[in-house]
């Protein structure tokens, strides 16, 4: 099992932007995809974006395109989430997720370890 580990949530003007990271321990991370994922108050979690196990290839919901940008440094076993140009609708908590595979296909992969969670609000 992987532990993961998300930082660099907050509070943060609309407009703004913010870079989440998500630490990976315990298990090999780097020939694994991984995914970041986010819920917002009385809705349920969404998916945001996905990184196949080399950062070559990605993945994004059709809200996230050209906003958000997921990359993975492996000799830090660390994946981000850059976030620019936030609105208030994008006011969730994040989530890092991993699965065990390489990633394929990144619209199908099973998630199988989950972080705790990093609380982003973007105020208007």
């Amino acid at each position: 099992q992987v532990q993961l580990t998300e930082s660099g949530g907050g509070l943060v003007q609309a407009g703004g932007s913010l870079r989440l990271s998500c630490a990976a321990s315990g298990r090999t991370f780097t020939n694994n995809a991984m995914g970041w994922f986010r819920q917002a108050p009385g809705k349920e979690r969404e998916f945001v974006t996905a990184i196949n196990w080399s950062g070559w290839t990605t993945y994004y919901a059709d809200l996230m395109k050209g906003r958000f940008t997921i990359s993975r440094d492996n000799a830090k076993n660390t994946v981000y989430l850059q976030m620019n140009n936030l609105k208030p609708e994008d006011t969730a908590v994040y989530y890092c997720a991993a699965t065990r595979d390489y990633g394929l296909d990144l619209r199908n992969l099973k998630y199988t370890s989950w972080g705790q969670g990093t609380q982003v609000t973007v105020s208007s």
